[in-house]
């Protein structure tokens, strides 16, 4: 349940993480891209690409690719360069919002031009590989509760750095989603990106502001302004509790029970489903997993009959499994997400 729950988390991080760089993409059409079914559109066919190719890298980070690594400069540029290989060359250009010259990405190296973002100008290209060292120094060497801390202050440190010529957004959040993997133990059954792209303004504007140099002698001892950190730290991990509590609200268990049978039924009702289909997902779940040969016992019908359903419900994407003859789980497509799992999308997405 889990497994399955947690790849419709990635469709939700890849869609909001998408959605504050300005990228729209629907979530049916991440659903589709995922099952190679394309736009004839050429511009929707590559935003649908990089969905594709985002929620491929999360998936391997959350299979443990990172594990250990996450802040090291190594495991940053194996981030952006599993991500950017799997782009179009459409997506590989960025333009320097002064020169307006066209500059190309290259997966997992970093930028050998200056740049400025908003009123911020990170680092000199010379310059990266020292903050970067310092940054894999500070953040690879924290205990477990200091570490949970010290997320929200990676992810602006990191954006202020600036080390790739593009993507560092969602970079560093793709990092921040592997740091709590791996002190939380999550399961990546929540989605940080949901939270900051819901308050995306106040995300922006705690990030400029974390970019502002100290403003006294009481605003701490770095560069930069200690107590515009302490109120985006405050920030990111209050929004990390929302979502805690929202995906708490969405499973539990006996809410998700009804929310899932109803569409069964309803389903069944208006001869899209075979009758007893819903039997199958009530199996499911309770157990989390069911042979194929004990569809029949629960379903009181022949094994012929048994695999019609089965089949009718794979159809529909609502049971998956690894192969042909291997047990089946319960899947989570992201089409019925309003039925099942309601305020994971935006009502107009």
């Amino acid at each position: 349940m889990l497994a399955s729950l947690g790849g419709l988390i990635r469709s939700i991080n890849c869609y909001y993480s998408n959605l504050i760089e300005g990228h729209d993409t629907h979530p049916n059409d991440i659903e589709r891209a995922l099952n190679d079914d394309y736009s004839n559109n050429p511009e929707k066919r590559n935003l649908q690409l990089e969905a594709r190719a985002h929620i491929e890298v999360q998936e391997w980070i959350d299979g443990g690719g990172l594990q250990g690594r996450v802040t090291s400069v190594a495991g940053l540029c194996e981030i952006h360069k599993r991500f950017s290989e799997l782009l179009p060359d459409e997506l590989l250009w960025t333009t320097n919002p002064d020169t307006r010259e066209r500059i190309q990405v290259f997966p997992g190296k970093f930028r050998t031009h200056h740049v400025r973002v908003g009123n911020h100008v990170p680092v000199s290209p010379g310059a990266l590989p020292r903050f970067l060292g310092r940054f894999e120094q500070v953040y690879r060497s924290l205990g477990r509760s200091d570490a949970l801390l010290a997320t929200a202050a990676a992810h602006h440190r990191l954006l202020w750095i600036h080390p790739f010529a593009d993507g560092n957004g969602r970079v560093a959040r793709l990092m921040s989603h592997a740091m709590f993997l791996e002190l939380l133990g999550t399961r990546g059954i929540w989605s940080i990106a949901r939270g900051l792209a819901r308050r995306e303004e106040e995300y922006k504007r705690h990030l400029a502001e974390c970019d502002q140099v100290r403003r006294n002698d009481l605003d701490g001892r770095g560069h930069l302004s200690e107590e515009a950190l302490a109120s985006f730290s405050r920030f990111f991990l209050e929004t990390c509790i929302d979502q805690v509590r929202f995906m708490e609200g969405l499973v539990e268990p006996h809410e998700l029970h009804r929310r899932i049978l109803s569409w069964a039924e309803e389903e069944i009702r208006s001869g899209n489903l075979p009758a007893k289909a819903h039997r199958i997902l009530e199996a499911l779940l309770i157990r989390g997993s069911i042979k194929r040969g004990e569809a029949s016992g629960i379903l009181d019908v022949s094994d012929r009959h048994a695999r019609r359903i089965l089949s009718a419900l794979a159809e529909h994407r609502v049971i998956t499994s690894e192969s042909p003859r291997a047990p089946v789980t319960l899947a989570f497509p992201a089409r019925l997400a309003p039925k099942w799992m309601p305020g994971l999308f935006p009502s107009n997405a």
